[in-house]
């Protein structure tokens, strides 16, 4: 009886340390594999942070351009509202010098068909 109870004993004894030598296999397999996939979190973490770094860096380049865009067409279109003005002041000008000269042409006109007159008249007398 006393050999049974020993041969069992050392029977448990021998599966337990199987088992344990085992489960401390399985166990560090887990435990690899859970610092692994923290491992892969924390690279995914980095990848998405630098990812929204980027996408960041191109919105404040877009607005950039954006803004330097808007800048030209603003000044391009103040270029062509001084261009126009000058255009129409000096429209005005030669308006204005060609009344002028037509209305002393015609004054001398008049001056002239009056003398003629005036002269038709005295030699006529």
């Amino acid at each position: 009886m006393k050999k049974l109870l020993l041969s069992t004993v050392l029977l448990l004894c021998l599966s337990l340390t199987f088992t344990s030598c085992r489960d401390t296999k399985n166990a560090e397999t887990a435990e690899d594999a859970m610092e692994n996939a923290a491992d892969a979190m924390e690279d995914a973490a980095d990848a998405t942070e630098e990812a929204a770094d980027d996408a960041m860096d191109a919105v404040e380049e877009t607005a950039e351009d954006a803004g330097d865009a808007i800048d030209e067409a603003t000044d391009a279109a103040g270029d062509a509202i001084n261009d126009a003005t000058d255009a129409a002041g000096n429209a005005v000008d030669k308006a204005v010098d060609a009344t002028e000269k037509a209305a002393n042409d015609a004054a001398d006109a008049t001056k002239k068909a009056a003398n003629d007159a005036a002269n038709a008249v005295k030699g006529g007398n």
